[in-house]
């Protein structure tokens, strides 16, 4: 790292500790260093699988299909442990001393949680839990997918013996707009706002970081690439998020 570098990431870390609210906004970058693949890059999930296959239509108009096909996805993403790394560890930090308020998140892993993050909006659901489609009954998503491997298309709900449905957002569902809601409330109290591995090109989500930037935000972006806030961010670092993310703890939990 050079010494501009070195500069940058103190002078980021003085903002986020400084700002009387701060918040994280992560995607599928923060996840990748954890052995999660990317959806949409060359080379990722959806050059594997088809997206059309997990529409929310679909689900509806054929659960045994969806279902079958949703287990050879999960099993590609998830199928070794995945354990958070350092880049979830570092936010999680960051919420420990009282600088971070929070962490919304475009990601279904739930890895902010274990790592130890405990304010996280997750805008896109949770891998971790199944949903029923008729009573609404939340559950955990392991059992249910050993239901399916052991034939049981499609899982249903013991309440209701309605469909159970992943509890993430499929495509042609909508946005649930308590989650959007409250991140657009943080992006609007955010003093420091800050980007990791997100490529800012998914909305709703993508809007947060302007609706922070307009209201007076110091905008933080952590990411390989631009994106479309480059040009508004007061800080940009164009590098991995294993390796900025903790620099900015370790220089703001030394001062605190």
């Amino acid at each position: 790292m050079t010494d501009a570098d070195t500069a940058a990431v103190e002078a980021a870390a003085r903002e986020l500790a400084d700002a009387e609210t701060a918040v994280a906004l992560t995607g599928a970058g923060v996840s990748t260093a954890s052995g999660i693949p990317d959806f949409r890059s060359e080379g990722g999930i959806w050059d594997q699988f088809d997206p059309e296959e997990f529409r929310y239509d679909r689900f509806r108009a054929d659960p045994e299909g969806f279902w079958d096909r949703r287990t050879d996805l999960h099993e590609a993403v998830y199928g070794d442990d995945v354990e958070p790394n350092a880049a979830h560890e570092a936010l999680a930090t960051l919420e420990g001393i009282g600088v971070l308020d929070a962490v919304i998140t475009q990601n279904i892993d739930g890895l902010h949680r274990a790592a130890g993050s405990e304010t996280v909006v997750e805008l896109h659901g949770n891998a971790a839990w199944v949903v029923c489609d008729s009573c609404g009954q939340r559950r955990d998503a392991g059992p249910v997918h050993e239901r399916v491997a052991d034939g049981e298309l499609p899982p249903r709900c013991s309440v209701c013996d309605g469909v159970l449905k992943p509890d993430v957002v499929l495509f042609g569902e909508e946005l649930p707009q308590a989650p959007f809601q409250h991140a657009r409330k943080l992006a609007r109290e955010a003093d420091a706002f800050l980007v990791a591995g997100s490529s800012l090109a998914v909305e709703p989500a993508a809007s947060l970081p302007g609706t922070a930037s307009r209201t007076g935000a110091t905008l933080v972006i952590v990411n390989f690439d631009g994106t479309r806030y480059s040009a508004s961010a007061e800080y940009e670092f164009r590098a991995d998020v294993t390796e900025i993310l903790p620099l900015l703890a370790d220089r703001i939990d030394g001062k605190t």
